[in-house]
């Protein structure tokens, strides 16, 4: 099948296009910038951006499936996150719609259940989300799925690690003041890819919204020591709150067969992946 797959140079999206080429999918890329791009080898690349319609109108056009992985995560401002995440996503569906695609997958984020003090939630759980990144991706979840015309699959991701992504390192400055005992939803790119294709191969998902998650939810303390970081000191545990949701991922498991190459963070570093 063609796909249309947007933030392909970012962590998730990049290895994501990669994977589908090798699948022996057609993979169209959407970029801003194609300097930025060198490094997806036998991908299409067509300039666009999310604040241009006109450019979306093109990017989708003999598209059977979208893949929207583009968002402004850190650093963004309410604005900013509203801009690109939430309308920025309407302009895309709104083109997808009407070059009648067939399929579009939003990967959204865990972090849009809230503050749910370290308890599991699923897929029908309620939402209330404060920070500005999580907000604009519910919104436009919400927008997605009322439109009408357009079979929409929301794959809500944990903390996304692991094949060469230096996720976790990069983290540990603004986590440095979490308690150590703090834990996290993890899912390794290469599962967060296995989700996406069973979706692609999925003729009628039995659900709309589908966590993605592996077994296990390591505190922060094995999370920093697995990239040789002494545990955080537990100075801001405040704000360590607006992450503190735990994703069941029974939904997927059961609906798609899915079942994480890596369960746990344990298994990701043994095989060196």
């Amino acid at each position: 099948m063609k796909i249309l797959i947007t933030g392909a140079t970012g962590k998730v999206g990049s290895r994501l296009a990669k994977r589908l080429a090798q699948r022996g999918n057609q993979v169209r890329a959407l970029v801003r910038e194609r300097g930025r791009a060198t490094d997806l080898k036998g991908i299409e690349l067509i300039e666009g951006d999310l604040q241009n319609a006109e450019s979306l109108e093109a990017a989708v056009r003999d598209v059977e499936v979208v893949i929207h992985c583009a968002a402004f995560f850190r650093g963004a401002t309410d604005e900013q996150a509203h801009a690109v995440n939430d309308l920025g996503t309407q302009r895309l569906a709104n083109a997808a719609r009407g070059a009648s695609v067939r399929r579009f997958i939003f990967t959204s984020t865990g972090l849009v259940y809230g503050s749910t003090g370290g308890k599991l939630v699923n897929e029908d759980n309620p939402c209330s989300p404060t920070a500005a990144y999580p907000v604009s991706k519910l919104a436009a979840e919400r927008f997605l799925l009322g439109i009408e015309g357009l079979d929409v699959r929301v794959l809500r991701l944990p903390f996304v690690y692991g094949d060469g992504d230096p996720h976790i390192k990069d983290v540990v400055p603004m986590m440095r003041g979490f308690p150590p005992t703090h834990r996290m939803s993890l899912g390794h790119h290469v599962d967060v890819a296995q989700a996406v294709t069973l979706l692609l191969d999925a003729p009628s998902p039995a659900h709309r919204i589908y966590n993605v998650v592996d077994d296990e939810a390591p505190d922060l303390a094995t999370l920093f020591a697995s990239v040789g970081e002494p545990p955080p000191n537990g100075s801001d545990a405040e704000r360590a709150r607006a992450f503190d949701a735990l994703l069941d991922g029974r939904r997927i498991r059961e609906d798609l067969g899915f079942s994480p190459r890596f369960p746990r963070l344990a298994d990701a570093l043994a095989a060196g992946a």
